[in-house]
């Protein structure tokens, strides 16, 4: 394959759910062969749509999608199917082919060691840390070779380690790679391009350029549109003003202000619509339960004994690498709290919400007594841009991010006294990190965080931190 290859054009394709969900109308764009590309995009724009519309999961409603013939296309999902939970690893790579592969175990061990991954193919899925589950979904898509790999959110979960080893891996993949990321550092390390879904005009906005540059780039057409609509608006209301003044003469002033209508016509037709910047969750806070000091001793974590008080606005930060435990010891935490204590618990995989359930009914659920019903729900979700229809969804039909941004919202309605935070940035659109992290430092009651995201660490007032490597040797 040359550069001049094209691996994916996308010709004035539509694609809407239903409505009033429209993520794509006419969207016009084409990948390269070879390209490292990222996919920008506000949560529920409809980036992992995209991704269903490439694999051909999803079909468009107009215009058409060109692959490159014989073009093999491999998904890395941002979480592992809840139906392959239950099976084994060796199972879940079995399910990556459509026929019998008799040297899938020399093959998985090939792989696991691009992905530095190493576990028993007997061991259930479910059983593997959010950071292994995060190798294994990369792994499986690997090891079918694919001339079109999809990767996304592929950071998510990864300690610093596992994304240096991806980084590399991707500098040195030969074939074409499409990311979906927030890690905004990650993707400016090899991308060569990026598509941007616009949520409000529902296209596709194409730049070339690393990732950084590609926001600036953005950044200064905004305000390059801004400028010239200011300027075009100046004009407009000039000629208007001589317009009402001159229609009322006679003669050639009448004359002339018939050819300033032209002129104002044309202006308005020049308008531009001013790209919209994503937006950011507005500044929210979370009121914390009255228990008092201390909120909470540790005596044990992982069956090993430890001494540690958390006070008010007191943030532990757990850290270890990947399977070493922490989410086990955050589960276990958030499943056995001291009496009267209420625990607000971010999982990193959302196994606490009921996919079923609409987002409204989990917000009412979590509502205390006598704090203000419906209208305080919806005040609480309105500051994460969860409007009225997306309420009243099943929370399965979300974006990662929407159900991210949903556990910050019931976190505001359910008033907790205790924060238990597992990768709470996951899937979670970088601009809205440091709006996150003011409130977290906030917060009046005591945090126990695991979190691998270290620029969002550092906006953290971290208090105190516990390596479970050193705990558990």
């Amino acid at each position: 394959m040359t550069d001049q290859v094209v691996a994916i054009r996308f010709n004035n394709v539509t694609y809407h759910y239903n409505e009033t969900k429209v993520i794509l109308t006419e969207a016009n764009f084409s990948v390269r062969a070879n390209a490292k590309i990222t996919i920008m995009g506000q949560n529920g724009a409809g980036k992992s749509t995209l991704f269903k519309l490439i694999t051909g999961q999803l079909q468009p409603q107009g215009g058409n999608i060109h692959i490159q013939p014989g073009a093999s296309i491999a998904l890395a999902a941002q979480v592992v199917p809840r139906d392959c939970l239950d099976i084994t690893v060796q199972d879940f790579f079995t399910r990556a082919f459509p026929d019998k592969v008799y040297d899938l175990s020399r093959r998985i061990e090939k792989i696991f060691k691009v992905v530095n991954l190493d576990i028993p193919l007997d061991r259930l899925v479910k059983q593997l840390s959010g950071g292994q589950q995060a190798r294994l979904l990369l792994a499986q898509a690997l090891i079918q070779e694919p001339d079109i790999l999809l990767l996304d959110e592929p950071t998510n979960n990864l300690d610093s380690a596992g994304i240096d080893h991806l980084t590399g891996f991707l500098l040195g993949y030969e074939k074409t790679v499409i990311v979906i990321s927030h890690d905004a550092g990650f993707l400016n390390t090899f991308t060569d391009g990026v598509l941007n879904l616009d949520v409000f005009t529902h296209t596709v906005q194409q730049y070339v350029g690393n990732y950084f540059d590609v926001v600036e780039e953005i950044a200064a057409q905004i305000e390059r549109e801004k400028h010239k609509n200011a300027q075009l608006q100046k004009n407009i209301q000039d000629r208007k003003d001589k317009v009402n003044f001159f229609s009322h003469k006679g003669g050639k002033m009448r004359k002339l202000a018939s050819k300033l209508r032209d002129q104002i016509e044309e202006s308005e037709e020049n308008i531009v619509d001013v790209r919209q910047e994503d937006k950011t969750i507005r500044p929210f806070i979370i009121q914390a339960q009255n228990i008092g000091n201390p909120v909470i001793k540790l005596t044990s974590i992982l069956d090993k004994p430890v001494d540690i008080i958390l006070r008010q606005k007191d943030i532990l930060h757990i850290i270890g690498p990947n399977g070493i435990g922490k989410t086990t010891a955050l589960k276990r935490l958030a499943q056995t709290p001291p009496a009267g204590l209420r625990v607000g618990y971010y999982e990193q995989d959302f196994s606490g919400l009921d996919f079923s359930s609409t987002a409204m009914k989990t917000l009412r659920a979590s509502q205390l007594e006598n704090s203000g019903g419906d209208e305080t729900v919806y005040r609480a979700a309105a500051h994460f841009m969860l409007t009225g229809d997306l309420l009243q969804n099943n929370i399965g039909s979300l974006s990662e991010g929407q159900k991210g941004l949903l556990c910050y919202a019931r976190f505001m309605v359910q008033q907790p006294g205790l924060l238990i935070l597992d990768e709470p940035t996951n899937h979670i659109n970088f601009r809205h990190l440091p709006i996150i992290a003011e409130a977290l430092n906030k917060f009046a009651g005591a945090i126990i965080l695991v979190c691998h995201d270290q620029e969002f660490l550092n906006q953290i007032n971290v208090t105190e931190r516990l390596d479970l490597e050193t705990l558990l040797k």
